[in-house]
């Protein structure tokens, strides 16, 4: 079972509303990404994609991120901006959790999930900055952090539902394409699942930060003391970069 969302089913309850359609097209993306990524499209991969969110549209089943917020990590991280990747598994599969980026629920949520909640503990040893109140993420990922999940949509209450559909697939083509155009990025890849993807990173050109997974199933074996984001900074700031500013508050 999927530990980073397993642990966070609950939400806030809202009322439903009804789902906008779900339609896979490069043109939700910025222009850089769209250049390189366009022709996965046309792959039949993600033509079967597609075909099995329309039908499990279809058969009235809500998914998560809404459709316009799939591809929010893309939106809000240009390839050109690319620093740091922090890798995900699912969306969160609770209501108005999932927003398009690993890790991150929006501002409204005031319950955070269990994994953010020890990332947050981790910042605030590593380098003192305050636990956050938000588990909005966007400042991150608008500085250049790449909040990817490995699949971009999931079933509601069903965590990994939408495993082996295609999703991987495509982000492990973009996985590729970081590792390709630019320069310097830092991947950091917490637990097993994510520890598969170093086989497309070219470990010549990048910083793997490889560690144990912030889930309270975990976190305990090492996460904790890792320092992870010290790292990071130290790594863009000897490659030339700006400094993440890690504070969301």
């Amino acid at each position: 079972m999927n530990e980073q969302f397993s642990m966070f089913a609950d939400s806030e309850s809202t009322e439903q509303v009804p789902q906008a359609t779900i339609k896979l097209s490069p043109d939700a993306l910025p222009q850089d990404w769209q250049e390189l990524l366009a022709p996965e499209f046309d792959q039949p991969y993600m033509q079967a994609l597609q075909n099995f969110l329309s039908v499990e549209q279809a058969q009235g089943k809500t998914i998560y991120p809404p459709a316009d917020q799939i591809f929010t990590a893309f939106n809000l991280t240009p390839l050109k901006d690319v620093k740091v990747v922090i890798l995900g598994q699912d969306p969160y599969h609770g209501p108005d959790q999932a927003h398009g980026l690993s890790f991150s629920v929006p501002a409204s949520i005031k319950k955070l999930p269990p994994s953010l909640k020890n990332i947050y503990k981790e910042l605030n040893a590593d380098l003192g900055l305050p636990i956050a109140i938000t588990g909005d993420l966007s400042l991150w990922a608008k500085q250049g952090v790449l909040l990817l999940n490995a699949m971009l949509t999931v079933e509601q209450k069903n965590a990994g539902s939408h495993q082996k559909q295609g999703w991987e697939v495509f982000t492990n083509r973009v996985i590729e394409l970081v590792s390709e155009h630019c320069e310097n990025v830092v991947f950091v890849l917490w637990g097993a699942y994510a520890q598969k993807k170093e086989m497309l990173i070219d470990t010549n050109k990048h910083l793997l930060l490889k560690g144990i997974h912030p889930s309270p199933l975990s976190a305990h074996r090492g996460f904790f003391g890792s320092k992870p984001f010290s790292l990071i900074n130290q790594h863009l700031i000897g490659s030339g970069k700006a400094a993440i500013n890690w504070n969301v508050n």
